[in-house]
C-alpha cells in the first residue's frame, strides 16, 4: 500500500509562556520560565502553590460567542484558540481551501478533561441541590468535546475523536493523525492536545502522591529536569495544535511546510501504574519502533525533546532509555526538556513539545533545559543547559510517557523543499 507523506503546515500554541505560538517559542529559546505562583484560583489552602498557568486569557467573542463560552470548560477554550491559530497559519481558515470536508479530520489528546467545571458543579450540587446542575454540564466537560466543537466551528466532517492516555495523550493523537493521512483516509488532520486542570482536586491528588515540586518560594526554578535538586514536576496547562496534510496536496496548493512527520512508535512498560520502568525498556522500545517506522538509523537523529518531567525516577529512566536506543551516539545528541519552562501540560504535553521539536528544526535553534545547575551524575547526556544553541539538524524526536506505563515517540524531519 502506498504510504502518503505527512507534512506540518500550521501550528498554534499557548501555555504559561504566552497565548500564541510566537510568544511561546520566543520565550522558550530565550530560556524564559513560564512557571509562577498560582493566581487563577485561591492557592492559600494548597500545599503546592505554583504552576505553569495560563494567565490573563480571555477567548475572543469572534471565536466563540460570549453566550456560548460559559458552556465549555477552559481546556476547550484553549483548543478553540490554538486551532484558530493553527488553521490560520496553514492558510486553511477560508473554506478549507477546497478540501473535501469528509477528508479533513480532528484528533486530539486530552488527559483529564473538564476538572474545573466538574469541581464547581459538585460544589453547586452540594450547596444548592441537584436541580441546579447545568443542562450543559456533560458537553462542557467531556474530553471529546474539544475535537467535537472544533469540527463544528470549522466544518470538519472527517474523523473526529479524542484520545486519553494520560501524559501521552497528545502524542498518541498525533500518531493516529499521521496514520490516517499516510493511509489516505484523510487529507488534512488537526491534531495535538489541550489541558486545563490547575484546580484544587487534581493539585491535591498529585500533591498527596508526592509527584509535584514544592519549591513554592522559587517557582521559576521549580522545574529542573536532570538536576540533582529536582523534587517533582510542575503542573502546566494550555494547548498545542498542529495541522497535518498530505504532502502532494499541500504542495499543490502552495502551502508553507514546516516539517515532515516520518516516524512514530508506541509501547507499554507493563511495569507499574505510575513509575516508569527503571531501565527505560518500554521507552527504548518506543524510540526504536519510531526509528524503524521512519526508516532511518539512530545516528541520523540530532535532537530529542525529552519527556523530562523533573521527577527523580523519570529523568533517570529516560536517560537510560536514550543510551540504550542510541548507544555511543547518545552522547552526540542534543537533548532538552522544555518542561523546565512550560511545566508539564499533562495530556497536552505531546502537542506543545512536538511543536517545540518542529520549530527547533525549522529555525535551527535548540531550546534549552533551564535550571540545570548541578547535573545528576546518572543523567549524563548533553541537555542543552540554560541557553539555547544554534544547530542545523535534519531529524528530531519527541518522547511522551504516561501513567499506566504508556509510551509514545514521534520523529519529524526538517523540510528543505524536496
Amino acid at each position: 500500500m502506498k504510504r502518503n507523506r505527512v507534512v506540518i503546515t500550521g501550528m498554534g500554541a499557548m501555555c504559561g509562556l504566552g497565548h500564541n505560538l510566537n510568544d511561546v517559542w520566543s520565550g522558550a529559546i530565550a530560556g524564559k520560565p513560564g512557571i509562577s505562583k498560582i493566581e487563577n484560583i485561591d492557592s492559600e489552602p494548597l500545599t503546592v502553590k505554583i504552576a505553569g498557568e495560563v494567565k490573563n486569557f480571555q477567548l475572543a467573542d469572534a471565536l466563540l460567542s460570549e453566550r456560548e463560552q460559559p458552556r465549555y470548560d477552559k481546556f476547550i477554550h484553549y483548543a478553540v484558540q490554538t486551532c484558530h491559530e493553527a488553521l490560520k497559519d496553514a492558510d486553511l481558515l477560508d473554506g478549507l481551501k477546497g478540501y473535501d470536508p469528509y477528508k479533513v479530520g480532528c484528533i486530539l489528546g486530552v488527559g483529564m478533561g473538564g476538572f474545573p467545571l466538574i469541581q464547581n458543579t459538585c460544589k453547586t450540587w452540594l450547596e444548592k441541590g441537584p436541580r441546579r446542575v447545568s443542562p450543559f454540564f456533560i458537553p462542557s466537560i467531556i474530553p471529546n468535546m474539544a475535537s467535537g466543537l472544533l469540527s463544528i466551528l470549522h466544518g470538519i466532517k472527517g474523523v473526529n475523536y479524542t484520545i486519553a492516555s494520560a501524559c501521552a495523550s497528545a502524542s498518541h493523537a498525533i500518531s493516529a493523525a499521521a496514520y490516517d493521512i499516510e493511509s489516505g483516509r484523510q487529507d488534512v488532520v488537526v491534531t495535538g492536545g489541550a489541558e486545563g486542570v490547575i484546580v484544587d482536586t487534581p493539585l491535591w491528588g498529585f500533591t498527596n502522591m508526592k509527584a509535584l515540586s514544592r519549591r513554592n518560594d522559587e517557582p521559576e526554578k521549580a522545574s529542573r529536569p536532570f538536576d540533582t535538586g529536582r523534587d517533582g514536576f510542575v503542573m502546566g496547562e494550555g494547548a498545542g495544535l498542529l495541522v497535518f496534510e498530505n504532502y502532494e496536496k499541500a504542495k499543490a496548493r502552495g502551502a508553507k511546510i514546516y516539517a515532515e512527520v516520518v516516524g512514530h512508535g508506541a509501547t507499554s512498560d507493563a511495569h507499574h501504574i505510575t513509575a516508569p520502568h527503571p531501565d527505560g525498556d518500554g521507552a527504548c522500545a518506543s524510540m526504536r519502533m519510531a526509528l524503524e517506522s521512519a526508516g532511518i538509523s539512530a545516528e541520523q537523529i540530532g535532537y530529542i525533546n525529552a519527556h523530562g518531567t523533573s521527577t527523580p525516577l523519570g529523568d533517570i529512566a529516560e536517560t537510560k532509555a536514550i543510551k540504550k536506543t542510541f548507544g555511543k551516539h547518545a552522547f552526540d545528541l542534543k537533548v532538552s526538556s522544555t518542561k523546565s519552562m512550560t511545566g508539564h501540560l499533562l495530556g497536552a504535553a505531546g502537542g506543545i513539545e512536538s511543536i517545540m521539536t518542529v520549530k527547533a528544526l525549522h529555525e535551527g535553534i535548540i531550546p534549552p533545559t533551564i535550571n540545570l545547575e548541578n547535573q545528576d551524575p546518572e543523567c549524563d547526556l548533553n541537555y542543552v543547559p540554560n541557553k539555547s544553541v544554534k544547530a542545523d539538524l535534519e531529524y528530531g524526536l519527541n518522547n511522551s510517557f504516561g501513567f499506566g506505563g504508556t509510551n509514545s515517540t514521534l520523529i519529524v524531519k526538517k523540510y528543505t523543499g524536496a
